[in-house]
């Protein structure tokens, strides 16, 4: 194996590799990521065995054909750590030993046959669901936001994505939730009629967005009983889906909160950063005391103190005073598109509904906390 390559095209692709393979294995191949030359594409592929990332590159000048699998972490550290835009030649030695130079540097990077490399064969038969780049990368950035983590229930350790339907238009709409918070969001699609709904994993999820912040490219999705792929342009990541039953999320929305609140996102995500910064770990909930056209926020830590900001608002009901986890809160603001977030609320230990006007395909609930 001998190829040419531009250091940027290889380390754009690295990025994603390393990122898949677990830093603790068991098994030494798991560590590596394979590099395949054949024709004039260079094939890389990096797995953990839950999750594969593909990816095809034709930018580079081919000497001589081969295969081989080395340390992903070395590789990309090693690139990481060269000049910008810079020729690296790779030239497979022996079946143990990868020579990389560039320039004045030159590396011998130790391998391991390719033999040892799990090999996948998924067959993906349905032509799949196009769906739009940004629409998608938007429905994952607002949904994770409440992913779990709890190891007990790991059918909320991810995303649940399925179609749904609203005035004769189809949606896929994606739903997570930690048990304290919700986040629902819809993008549109032509047609649902084949789709199997699945629970897409979170390291799955935050893998996609990060391939599908460096592309432009729209997604095609295929699924079988226990697989879910996502191609975008050359590249490919296949991903087991979680074995599990999702709760029925609609029961948890509130559909008759009837006390409005509305108030400038910015200036309520800047308040709250504000108040919160008198507990050191931020563990601490924030006490927010409704009244006619103001809010009051208020922290108080036992261990270093306590903050009071009044923020002006549009609230038309009874005065009521609601506690919520700060961080919880924060996340969700960040989400909205809007210049204003919405609460709608009920009392103060009713879930809360938290819409965006700017976005009518998502929406998010949050219970209030006990302070």
């Amino acid at each position: 194996m001998h190829f040419q390559i531009k250091r940027d095209t290889l380390l754009k692709s690295l990025n994603i590799a390393h990122n898949i393979i677990e830093r603790k294995n068991t098994l030494p191949i798991l560590s590596n990521v394979l590099l395949d030359i054949k024709g004039n594409k260079l094939s890389i592929v990096a797995t953990d065995l839950d999750l594969v990332f593909y990816d095809e590159i034709t930018d580079l000048k081919v000497t001589k054909e081969g295969s081989t699998t080395t340390s992903a972490t070395v590789l990309h550290d090693l690139l990481r750590k060269l000049p910008s835009n810079l020729d690296i030649i790779f030239n497979l030695k022996d079946e143990n030993k990868l020579n990389i130079s560039a320039e004045n540097s030159k590396f011998n990077l130790l391998c391991l046959p390719v033999d040892n490399f799990p090999n996948f064969s998924d067959n993906f038969e349905d032509k799949g669901l196009i769906l739009n780049k940004k629409d998608f990368l938007s429905l994952l950035n607002k949904t994770k936001i409440s992913m779990s983590n709890d190891e007990t229930r790991h059918y909320l350790n991810g995303i649940y994505i399925h179609t749904t339907e609203a005035k004769g238009k189809f949606f896929l709409t994606g739903v997570a939730t930690d048990s304290h918070r919700l986040s629902s969001s819809s993008m549109p699609i032509e047609n649902s009629s084949n789709f199997k709904p699945f629970i897409l994993p979170k390291k799955t999820v935050f893998q996609l967005c990060s391939l599908l912040e460096d592309s432009d490219e729209n997604i095609t999705l295929n699924s079988t009983d226990t697989k879910i792929q996502f191609k975008i342009g050359n590249s490919k990541i296949i991903s087991k889906i979680i074995d599990g039953k999702f709760p029925d999320y609609q029961k948890v929305v509130p559909k008759n909160n009837s006390k409005i609140l509305t108030v400038n996102a910015k200036d309520f995500i800047n308040s709250v950063e504000r108040v919160i910064t008198v507990s050191i770990d931020r563990k601490e909930g924030v006490k927010i005391t409704l009244d006619k056209n103001n809010i009051q926020l208020f922290v108080n830590s036992s261990s270093s103190g306590e903050g009071k900001e009044i923020l002006k608002a549009n609230y038309g009901s009874e005065p009521l005073t609601v506690s919520f986890n700060s961080r919880y809160l924060l996340d969700i603001a960040s989400e909205i598109e809007n210049e204003s977030i919405t609460l709608n609320l009920q009392d103060a230990v009713s879930p809360v509904l938290i819409l965006d006007n700017s976005d009518k395909q998502s929406y998010f609930v949050i219970m209030p906390m006990k302070i």
